[in-house]
């Protein structure tokens, strides 16, 4: 996969937030010029936060569609749609952060479940658990910010999916890694 520039991740940080300013705010849409990187379909997802505390995450695990779009998309759902929590309010708009994480496509985890632990790279892996009629994602700073190793952060996503925090040693449960490219509102030189 073919990393965005920082001047690219800019314009994806950005894009997101004029759509969560769009869809909260019904601030007119802003478009502009962005590289052809954001016409290729790539897994996105779009995390805010207000106070350093979680206001709302959501995006695309996946490559469905362009990624320009994905933003926005993913962006209005991070500020509107996350069950978690209440939707985004226009006064809140000025204390929202937000963070743009460009994946890779998941790939699985090969190899014995007993064995899992030692294949995930803590910093660097994002987790998928799927399984049993379900799923959960963490992207791969959740297990840096909260100081968790291997197994604690494969615990968390099996929790994420609804599962048992073991769900990782069984045969039955696919688990599946993938990288991600942060931008971050606060890091931007906008």
């Amino acid at each position: 996969m073919q990393l965005l520039t920082d001047d690219e991740g800019v314009m994806a940080v950005r894009s997101a937030r004029a759509a969560i300013e769009h869809a909260v705010a019904k601030k007119p849409k802003i478009s502009g010029d962005l590289t052809p990187i954001f016409s290729e379909k790539r897994g996105v997802f779009v995390t805010l936060t207000k106070g350093g505390n979680l206001r709302g995450c959501i995006g695309f695990p996946y490559p469905v569609m362009p990624l320009g779009e994905a933003i926005v998309d993913a962006a209005g759902a991070a500020a509107l749609e996350d069950p978690r929590f209440p939707p985004v309010t226009k006064d809140e708009l000025s204390a929202i952060s937000l963070e743009v994480t460009i994946l890779t496509v998941p790939e699985p985890l090969e190899g014995e479940p007993l064995k899992r632990p030692q294949k995930v790279i803590v910093g660097k892996h994002g987790l998928v658990v799927r399984g049993m009629g379900t799923s959960g994602l963490l992207l791969p700073q959740v297990a840096t910010e909260y100081g968790w190793d291997a197994k604690t952060f494969l615990d968390h996503t099996c929790m994420k999916a609804g599962l048992s925090e073991k769900c990782w040693t069984s045969k039955n449960v696919e688990i599946l890694t993938f990288e991600g490219q942060i931008f971050s509102e606060h890091s931007r030189q906008a």
